[in-house]
């Protein structure tokens, strides 16, 4: 890496544990579910009736309501977690929009999502269909397109640098964060959003789900009763499949001295970042996580440590069979024998999968373990499979020493990313 180095200054977070950083983090380290019945449609005609549902969001807290209704509710989610990162970075000025006392110029974003705006699309086809064509909105095709949310950020908050929408599935949180910290590297901003978004709780989405027979069954595997809280169970030996969730979390990523020479204060340090493919199937991993493994072997030489140095791994741990099973033999393959002295667990166990918004949730939490030492568990681990054999910090969160932490998301496509954060040590 050059001398520009990248520190994280601001965090947001829209999640289903809770609505803003503090409250979702929080839940995390007590260990408290997200995952409940669907509220959202009618889930009746699904095997699977639960999910990571965002309770309780009012968008017209940071939205006139005209742009509420004009704009899909991963946009909303974006606009929310953006506003709450940049106050936490304090660059936001009085009129509600980027602070004068910055470049607008030289601030952007990567603002990611795997889906875009899925319930605009099929709210402008569902009224095509019932009420003729002059009856769709106007505002149906740009606000439907994976960029909207960026746009839209762009626009409320007057970020005016470089700005683009990565989507590559269910690593694109993960991508978002490595190529706006590649953004700042090479000189092309001083402050950049890392970020992802996704609202994909609609029938659609969870029929094509069912149908591939991903989804966890929302009943305790011991008992047989209905438990949406235990469907997803990752590294447990009783795991049957995801949980598809919602949300959004933006990182404000800061070049060093930028941050320092507005008395901004580190929250922690981004050292790396590697990203992979497959090239294998579009929707099983790769054997062993072959792509996993390269992904997380670019970022460490990114970062310029070795395996040793890594202290704690938010694994993508979807709580799938394969999934699981491979990222641990990624995981292992790559760290060695250091392998048995790493913290991993998985935070879907309490927030669902947000898909595009996972790696971006997940690279927050990778921030709050370096800056606070507590490392929050996988819930529900209470099988465990004789040939998952990590430390998965099973049920309760645990106080650690964590210097280093990497983070894991991989995608339908075969798509992989990683990213590693360090502890701010001024």
């Amino acid at each position: 890496m050059t001398d520009r180095r990248v520190v994280v200054t601001g965090l947001g977070v829209v999640s289903p544990v809770g609505i803003g950083a503090e409250a979702t983090w929080d839940g995390l380290v007590h260990g408290r579910s997200g995952i409940a019945r669907i509220t959202l449609f009618d889930a009746a005609p699904f095997d699977v009736d639960a999910a990571g549902e965002v309770k309780g969001f009012d968008a017209t807290d940071t939205m006139e309501p005209k742009d509420v209704r004009r704009h899909d509710r991963n946009t909303h989610f974006a606009v929310a977690a953006t506003r709450e990162a940049l106050e936490h970075a304090g660059l936001l000025g009085d009129n509600g929009r980027l602070s004068d006392e910055v470049d607008a110029d030289r601030t952007g974003m990567v603002f990611g999502t795997g889906i875009g705006g899925i319930g605009m699309l099929l709210e402008g086809h569902k009224t095509l269909v019932e009420r003729g064509a002059r009856r769709v909105s106007p505002f149906m095709l740009p606000h439907m397109l994976p960029d909207s949310a960026s746009g839209q950020v762009a626009i409320q908050y007057g970020l005016r640098g470089p700005n683009m929408a990565v989507v590559s599935a269910c690593a694109t949180g993960g991508h978002a964060i490595g190529e706006a910290m590649e953004a700042i590297v090479r000189g092309q901003a001083d402050l950049m959003l890392g970020a992802g978004t996704e609202a994909p709780l609609v029938p659609l989405v969870f029929a094509g789900f069912s149908q591939m027979r991903a989804l966890g069954s929302p009943k305790d595997p011991d008992s047989g009763a209905y438990s949406p809280a235990m469907a997803s169970r990752p590294f447990d030996a009783t795991r049957d499949g995801f949980v598809v969730a919602e949300g959004a979390a933006v990182l404000v990523l800061e070049e060093l001295a930028h941050a320092l020479a507005r008395g901004a204060q580190p929250i922690a340090e981004v050292i790396g970042y590697g990203s992979s493919a497959d090239a294998f199937d579009m929707a099983a991993p790769a054997k062993r996580g072959e792509g996993n493994q390269r992904a997380m072997r670019a970022a460490l030489v990114r970062a310029g440590i070795g395996p040793e140095a890594v202290d704690y791994i938010n694994a993508h741990g979807t709580s799938t069979p394969l999934n699981d099973r491979y990222e641990t033999m990624a995981i292992r393959d790559v760290f060695g024998e250091h392998a048995d002295r790493l913290a991993v667990s998985s935070t879907k166990s309490m927030t669902g999968h947000a898909m595009g918004a996972a790696g971006a949730i997940e690279a927050f939490v990778c921030a709050k373990v370096v800056s606070t030492g507590s490392i929050p568990p996988t819930i529900n681990l209470r099988h465990p499979d004789p040939e998952l054999t990590l430390d998965y910090v099973p049920n309760k969160a645990r106080a650690a020493d964590v210097h280093v932490a990497l983070s894991n998301s991989m995608g339908l496509g075969g798509h992989n990313s990683t990213v590693i954060l360090r502890r701010w040590d001024a």
